[in-house]
């Protein structure tokens, strides 16, 4: 019996099906049919927990690998940031929603070019305690508002979780930043 590839690991798998599911949540959040909504939560409730579930599997299973570490925050932002999408696109959000999903996506696309950046240069920022917090605060939030139009009574609870995601979203892109200038003016 041979081994099994390091990347063909079950942290690994539940990754690629995070980024396989991202179109289908899509698709059913912006369907407009109330049972899709509903499915799209449930999905997008399994994918959140994957993003919880690879990281600690890689760790207990001893199956760490570098296509994990780079898949799994290049699937949280795609989840987001399509959702963020399409919550738009699908006017769920209001205006003043517009905001706060405007800070998010920014925010993503600015800190995955600064990993990018720095990874050329072999340096490594670690996700601090506080990244976790934002991203499980992003989740929450992103859920909420997929039933949102299905129960408006949410739309205070939705509004005040998007809200702290940008908030926690801002902190951690500076801290990312802050991070980065040490590094960049040593070299």
């Amino acid at each position: 019996m041979t081994d099994e590839p390091k990347t063909l690991n079950l942290p690994n798998m539940l990754t690629f099906a995070r980024i396989l599911a991202i179109p289908v949540i899509v698709a059913l959040t912006v369907a407009d049919i109330a049972f899709f909504r509903w499915i799209a939560l449930a999905l997008f409730a399994a994918a959140a927990i994957t993003d919880f579930l690879d990281g600690f599997l890689a760790r207990v299973l001893e199956q760490t690998s570098p296509l994990g570490r780079m898949l799994d925050p290049i699937a949280d932002k795609l989840l987001v940031g399509a959702l963020l999408l399409a919550l738009a696109w699908d006017r769920t959000f209001s205006v003043f929603d517009l905001i706060p999903a405007t800070i998010i996506l920014c925010r993503e696309i600015f800190v995955a070019g600064l990993r990018e950046y720095l990874g050329t240069e072999n340096i490594v920022l670690p996700v601090s305690r506080l990244a976790k917090y934002k991203t499980t605060v992003q989740l929450i939030a992103l859920g909420i508002l997929i039933v949102e139009p299905l129960l408006p009574d949410l739309r205070l609870v939705s509004d005040a979780f998007l809200w702290g995601a940008a908030l926690l979203t801002v902190l951690t892109g500076w801290n990312y930043w802050s991070g980065a200038q040490k590094h960049m003016k040593s070299s």
